[in-house]
């Protein structure tokens, strides 16, 4: 209970002083730094799926998009860190504690014993083949959820390319980085990228039966494109390139193709047919890694600055 409690008080502290840092990186540091301690919590509660997702996404990636939001707002400093008048501190105040007793009194009047559909998944879960049970709710029992996240990639890379500048529309994204001849960034492109494809092949596999899977093996694999690419090892491809747009939109689209045909052949939209849902589940895995993964990097890389 000690380790819980320093656990509880250190999210506390740490998300307090996210909301009090007048800096921008500041902020986006103690941003990072609370999303590794939300992912410790949730190592505690035995959620590993989640503390995987949340170290990788939650911290990891969101903390990189920030970091480049914050880069880009320096020349508006002035204006972005003027302080609120009172009333407007008030008014977020006023909404923040609206929130917060919205939430505390949802999880007060829960019903004991909280409602729950896990005897029903523990029932069921035999007929996807998968040992995972938060693998087989996230590709059968929910598998429109997980379809609507995939989606939502697609719509924000979307829209961070419609940021281009005027003229730019159709070259690479980002910045052209310069190739590091030596130091510790050079050494990280060349070691971390071969092992980084091995953590992230062997933990969506092992996603089936144990923590892991597609979202946390595509956010590895978007890390170690984006550590080739900030060495200048690697050069990112114009978003006018078909092949890529297509690695983007292939998940998404797969995913969707495979739920008209269960709507066809079994009456229901994303239902398996008997037997076959294992490695019908895996194939979708599969390519949903990979547009995942080209997504979260075209994500954090931004906007096509130049022409091709």
């Amino acid at each position: 209970m000690m380790v819980d409690a320093l656990l509880a008080a250190a999210i506390l502290a740490v998300a307090l002083a996210t909301v009090a840092a007048r800096g921008t990186f500041t902020a986006t540091a103690l941003f990072i730094g609370y999303g590794l301690l939300l992912a410790f919590a949730w190592v505690r509660l035995g959620a590993m799926d989640v503390a995987l997702t949340e170290a990788a996404i939650g911290a990891g990636l969101s903390g990189a998009l920030l970091l480049g939001a914050a880069a880009r707002m320096r020349p508006h400093r002035v204006a972005l860190d003027r302080a609120p008048g009172r009333a407007m501190t008030a008014a977020i105040g006023l909404g923040c504690a609206g929130v917060t007793a919205a939430l505390a009194a949802a999880i007060l009047l829960l019903p004991d014993p909280a409602l729950s559909l896990a005897p029903q998944v523990a029932a069921q879960i035999g007929t996807t083949g998968l040992g995972n049970p938060v693998a087989a709710v996230l590709m059968s029992f929910r598998a429109v959820d997980t379809l609507l996240e995939s989606a939502v990639l697609v719509l924000a890379v979307i829209a961070a390319w419609s940021l281009a500048p005027k003229g730019g529309w159709g070259g690479p994204p980002g910045l052209v980085q310069p190739q590091a001849q030596g130091g510790p960034l050079a050494l990280l492109a060349r070691l971390l990228p071969p092992v980084g494809i091995l953590v992230a092949v062997h933990i969506l596999w092992i996603g089936k039966d144990a923590p892991g899977g597609k979202f946390q093996a595509a956010a590895i694999l978007a890390a170690m494109w984006m550590l080739a690419w900030m060495a200048g090892r690697t050069a990112a491809p114009p978003v006018s390139a078909r092949w890529l747009r297509l690695v983007v939109a292939a998940g998404p689209a797969l995913f969707i193709a495979i739920g008209l045909l269960g709507w066809l052949a079994e009456g229901a939209f994303l239902a398996y047919p008997p037997g076959l849902a294992l490695p019908i589940i895996m194939v979708v895995e599969i390519v949903l890694t990979a547009s995942i993964a080209v997504a979260l990097a075209l994500l954090v890389i931004g906007p096509p600055g130049r022409r091709a």
